[in-house]
């Protein structure tokens, strides 16, 4: 795709300014860095506090007096008794159970929910519900931006400057105003760090950024840095980790899946796919996603074959990378239930040399989500 065919963010100029590397994204130019580098940008965000540009990502709001329980027949979350403010991850799911999307829900108030959606999915998802949800209003709130700030002292700029935000503990969030400008802001994000998302229209987003940027603090944080930092908190990438090939259980997503809605549950099933997902959740699925600790510096990269000691093929590579916050390679794939247990020792072929990995847990790096 030519850059004139390129959509922008609001912020493009800023990160154009700011001297971002701009590169193709999901149909969008994005930074992929700023000049002092991806490890750079990662670390601070680990210390400090990064913001990120994630006004790619689509902004949903479904509306309607039966938006919970139609919503419910598409998502395997409890909507119908979520409070309003609570958040939540989920997936949108195709009728063999596998994952057409993965997204962040928030109930806004007893009719209405806030969905962030995955850039590259967002028009077919917002096509999708359209068509599933026969008498809610969906409404895509393009003329909105969407900024990430993570990072150990995210609270203490973003409280500074709206003080209400302090009361917002993980997975949850709230309306507010600065400045008489609307915004919607919830306690959640990519990283594994507290931090928050910011959503605020569009004709206000550089204003915004630049309220944040002026804390000493806080810095920009390109695509780079954000996929080092949500791969050592152990997340997945839509596309990468995950997609229409796999199921949530065999992506180790099984929190998704509501207690709810589970084979014992008050509510059990009702969603697409549900029979292939609740035997999975009961019996196990035949492949899962793992974490793989590398032996060695070099990096163990996506697509990158799995090996067990026999030689034979158990799996393959999805994420991976260097950590810098460990300061060594890590990666995560899929591999046959029998080589999902941790500890067990497999090879990864990288460049016709085999490379010893170990499956572990994750996240890689300890999560710091702030739940009160």
């Amino acid at each position: 795709m030519s850059d004139s065919a390129l959509a922008t963010t609001p912020l493009h100029a800023m990160h154009v300014a700011a001297g971002g590397k701009m590169v193709p994204f999901a149909g969008y130019s994005m930074p992929v860095q700023y000049p002092a580098g991806i490890k750079a940008e990662h670390l601070h965000c680990r210390a400090a506090a990064g913001l990120f540009d994630v006004s790619h990502m689509g902004q949903v709001v479904v509306s309607g007096p039966n938006a919970a329980a139609e919503l419910e027949a598409l998502l395997p979350s409890d909507l119908i008794d979520m409070p309003i403010g609570a958040q939540s991850y989920s997936v949108l799911l195709t009728e063999q159970g596998t994952v057409r999307d993965d997204l962040i829900i928030c109930r806004l108030t007893e009719q209405s929910f806030y969905l962030v959606v995955n850039a590259g999915c967002k028009h077919d998802d917002i096509a999708y519900l359209r068509s599933q949800l026969p008498s809610a209003t969906v409404e895509y709130r393009a003329q909105h931006a969407l900024l990430a700030l993570q990072g150990p002292a995210a609270a203490a700029v973003l409280t500074a400057l709206l003080p209400v935000v302090g009361e917002l503990t993980f997975m949850h969030g709230c309306a507010a105003s600065l400045d008489g400008v609307a915004l919607f802001i919830t306690r959640s994000g990519y990283t594994g760090e507290d931090g928050f998302e910011i959503s605020v229209p569009a004709e206000r987003a550089v204003w915004l950024a630049e309220q944040l940027l002026a804390a000493e603090a806080v810095k920009w944080i390109g695509l780079g840095a954000r996929d080092s930092l949500r791969l050592e908190a152990g997340l997945c990438l839509y596309g990468h980790d995950m997609d229409a090939d796999k199921t949530p259980v065999q992506a180790a997503i099984n929190f998704a899946i509501n207690r709810v809605r589970r084979s014992d549950g008050a509510r059990a099933g009702g969603f697409p796919g549900a029979a292939r997902i609740l035997a999975e959740l009961d019996g196990g699925p035949a492949s899962q996603r793992v974490g793989l600790a590398v032996s060695g510096r070099a990096p163990v990269r996506e697509g990158a074959e799995l090996l067990d000691g026999d030689g034979q093929a158990v799996g393959v590579v999805t994420s991976g990378g260097f950590a810098p916050s460990l300061d060594k390679p890590i990666a995560m794939g899929y591999v046959t239930a029998t080589n999902a247990a941790l500890g067990s020792e497999l090879f990864a072929r990288v460049r016709g040399k085999l490379l010893p990995v170990t499956v572990c847990k994750t996240p890689f790096v300890a999560q710091r989500y702030y739940r009160g």
